[in-house]
């Protein structure tokens, strides 16, 4: 429907559309550590922390098929009046999106698409997120709950939704992960950009 929008030249409002080029997207599982996100969405910038009320974040896999890239169950966020998921929303690139989809399955149904209000300081924002369809509760790896905590305190997430994170039960998996090698080269890579800029 985004690309109806484009297309037909005219935009209808689609509150996580910023302009015709940009829109926000709140990230609250691995999409939390800007490493990871950039592997395939190079253009994401954070835009602010927010906070989704009455949702949950729970574990789990699309009709129980565990995900080869993290054995063990992958974030969603479910309906749950009085709870809250905090997340960082990013600015993206239209350009971005369909990478943003496919990372997501959604193509292959496993996750959908949504639109919904977070509150950030004094507003709310319109964002795209998703949300697991037939999810089946699943423990985490413990290197994917660490993606989440290690993104969760580089957006200085509340300390005491971090803490929360990190009390969360994993799956105790402890074979390798070549995401999880992947994300290590990537995070170098920032540090020594960083590094080299400091030097010069």
């Amino acid at each position: 429907s985004l690309l109806l929008y484009i297309l037909s030249g005219t935009l209808i409002e689609p509150g996580h559309l910023l302009d015709n080029h940009t829109f926000l997207y709140f990230a609250y599982g691995s999409n939390l550590l800007k490493e990871r996100l950039h592997l395939k969405n190079p253009s994401a910038t954070v835009h602010c922390v927010a906070r989704l009320k009455d949702y949950k974040l729970v574990f789990g896999n699309h009709k129980g098929l565990a995900s080869d890239r993290w054995h063990g169950g992958v974030a969603t966020i479910e309906h749950s009046p009085g709870d809250e998921v905090w997340g960082v929303v990013w600015r993206m690139n239209m350009s971005d999106l369909e990478s943003l989809d496919s990372q997501e399955n959604v193509t292959l149904g496993a996750y959908s698409p949504v639109e919904l209000s977070v509150k950030t300081k004094g507003q709310d924002l319109n964002c795209r997120t998703y949300i697991m369809n037939s999810c089946v509760y699943a423990p985490p790896s413990p290197q994917y709950l660490k993606v989440i905590v290690m993104g969760a305190e580089q957006n200085g997430l509340p300390k005491d939704y971090q803490e929360k994170l990190r009390a969360i039960k994993t799956n105790m998996y402890e074979g390798p992960l070549p995401m999880m090698a992947e994300l290590e080269r990537a995070r170098r890579r920032a540090k020594e950009r960083v590094n080299h800029r400091s030097d010069a």
